[in-house]
């Protein structure tokens, strides 16, 4: 008969080295299909580089949606329009909702939005005064 180690028989001893040897190989596989290496002197676990890679999207998404949206015209007039058009453009990116509060905590990352000019290409339109007077077409329809 074979011999015995700590109660067990050569064959079950080999067998196990093998299913050990098949996970490992099965963990090298999945930790490489991550973009690092087992041999790599800083692993990485794999939740947080999903996270930091959802991170990253996120931001990506947002700084797509400020060329559309600049941020000077959040300080502007018109600041809760583009930020309706911001987490619109989020929501639709990700199939998810996003409350305002979300994208401006977003935006801060990049932005002082205290610190950002606003956008003075309304101001001056909306500051501009005129005289109204009806025309005199007008009065003489009512006379008649």
């Amino acid at each position: 008969m074979g011999q015995m180690t700590n109660g067990k028989s050569k064959k079950e001893v080999k067998e196990e080295i093998k299913k050990e040897e098949i996970q490992d190989e099965e963990d090298e596989q999945e930790q490489e299909q991550d973009g690092v290496s087992v041999h790599s002197p800083c692993k990485i676990n794999s939740s947080s580089l999903r996270k930091e890679k959802s991170e990253v999207d996120l931001e990506l998404r947002l700084l797509e949606a400020l060329e559309i949206y600049p941020p000077s015209k959040l300080r502007g007039v018109h600041r809760h329009f583009v930020l309706y058009g911001l987490t619109e453009y989020m929501r639709r990116s990700f199939n998810r909702p996003f409350t305002a509060d979300d994208v401006l905590k977003l935006v801060v990352r990049f932005y002082n939005l205290e610190m950002v000019k606003p956008d003075d290409e309304d101001a001056e339109f909306l500051s501009h005064e005129e005289d109204f007077h009806l025309p005199q077409s007008f009065f003489a329809d009512e006379e008649n």
